[in-house]
């Protein structure tokens, strides 16, 4: 492993600007990476979409053994992520301490461009490889949402076209590995959840609250005996539901004729989550029907869930190309969801890996050198497992 050719790409990306939105810097850097790799590049439209200063970059070459493998990663990081300045010490990389460090999920581009350049330099067989690189994933993962579905289609059908294998793809989805991870490399994400949020928007009629309180229909005591009657919190071992905002009233000598509820529900089960959103819509509806306000309620879908058996053929496939290298595999079914979510609905077979960043979103994040080898190495591996099938 060219550790310190690794380290530089890292430690490039982290100091270029990137918050969500503005990610046309590490896309130019990565742009000019690929292509000196050999990649052709583009960049699809989903900026007019996202308002991103760039849309989501895909790259491909033409492998010269079996099948075909995208690699993604992100490009936008959470703020505090503008002036980084990183820092190694022990084998351990930070921040300075001010910002974020970025290795969400810069650690996975720069995992992605290493490993793919070690296999290349060293001729080893390799798939075909499709590289996307998204925006704003930090934003509710905008730029997978809006990546150019038929763009995709097109790069895949056009690389594998020129490979050594162009009868590789079998109308099914295209595997996908999403480098954005905790844990470290050799860590699998086996599931990740459907989410919805929610709006309710709860309507009373207001009243002096001290002269003739009972003409008036409290809006906010409409949410508040909705919220309590519901289970909040951890519901299961892998389904959630929470409040994140509330507003309304006017004043406290008015009677609140007006307030908004915003919360999320989560499950890898799609079964369970639908029943979280009735529960949740119901409770709403009984309390204002009782005391004579009225509700509306509006749903949407952030992403939908992922959830793989272990013995799936592609994460054994992971698996084997971890066990490879002598990385441990763990399995691990997260609560939270990511660009692998969105890119089930894009054609593709999304498996999010660990990468090893810790502490992330935070000014404590930090990621080992060791680690952040071990990811670029284990990129090395799948082309190669892939390449051997």
């Amino acid at each position: 492993m060219q550790t310190e050719e690794l380290l530089k790409t890292f430690t490039d990306l982290v100091t270029i600007d990137s918050p969500s939105f503005e990610e046309a810097g590490v896309a130019a850097y990565c742009e000019e990476a690929l292509r000196n790799l050999g990649f052709t590049v583009c960049f699809d439209n989903s900026g007019k979409q996202t308002g991103s200063n760039t849309g989501n970059l895909l790259a491909s070459l033409p492998g010269n053994a079996h099948g075909v493998v995208v690699l993604a990663a992100h490009m936008d990081s959470v703020a505090p992520c503008c002036g980084i300045e990183s820092v190694i010490n022990d084998g351990v990389i930070t921040s300075a301490g001010d910002t974020v460090l970025g290795s969400d999920d810069k650690a996975g581009i720069a995992a992605i461009l290493q490993g793919v350049k070690e296999n290349l330099f060293m001729d080893r067989p390799r798939p075909s490889i499709v590289v996307v690189l998204t925006t704003a994933e930090e934003k509710n993962c905008q730029g997978a949402k809006y990546l150019d579905e038929a763009l995709l289609r097109d790069v895949i059908k056009s690389c594998v076209a020129q490979s050594a294998d162009p009868d590789c793809l079998d109308g099914g989805p295209v595997p996908c590995v999403v480098f954005d991870s905790d844990g470290a490399p050799g860590t699998i994400v086996t599931g990740a959840p459907y989410h919805y949020s929610f709006v309710a928007r709860v309507a009373g009629k207001e009243a002096h609250a001290g002269v003739n309180p009972e003409q008036g229909v409290s809006a906010l005591e409409i949410a508040a005996k909705a919220l309590a009657s519901l289970e909040w919190g951890r519901l299961s071992e892998f389904s959630t539901a929470n409040i994140g905002m509330i507003h309304g009233g006017q004043a406290i000598n008015v009677v609140a004729n007006d307030c908004t509820v915003e919360g999320e529900c989560r499950s890898v089960y799609e079964d369970r989550v639908k029943a979280q959103q009735i529960a949740i819509t119901e409770a709403f509806e009984t309390q204002a029907k009782a005391l004579g306000g009225s509700v509306q309620v509006d749903w949407e879908i952030d992403y939908p869930g992922v959830f793989y058996q272990t013995d799936d053929p592609f994460l054994q496939l992971l698996k084997d190309a971890a066990d490879a290298k002598g990385f441990p595999v763990t399995y691990l079914v997260s609560g939270g969801g990511s660009d692998a979510n969105v890119f089930s609905t894009k054609g593709l077979k999304p498996v999010t890996v660990g990468v090893g960043m810790t502490n992330f979103h935070s000014v404590d994040e930090y990621i080992t050198v060791e680690d952040l080898e071990n990811a670029a190495r284990y990129v090395k591996a799948i082309l190669l497992t892939m390449a051997a099938q």
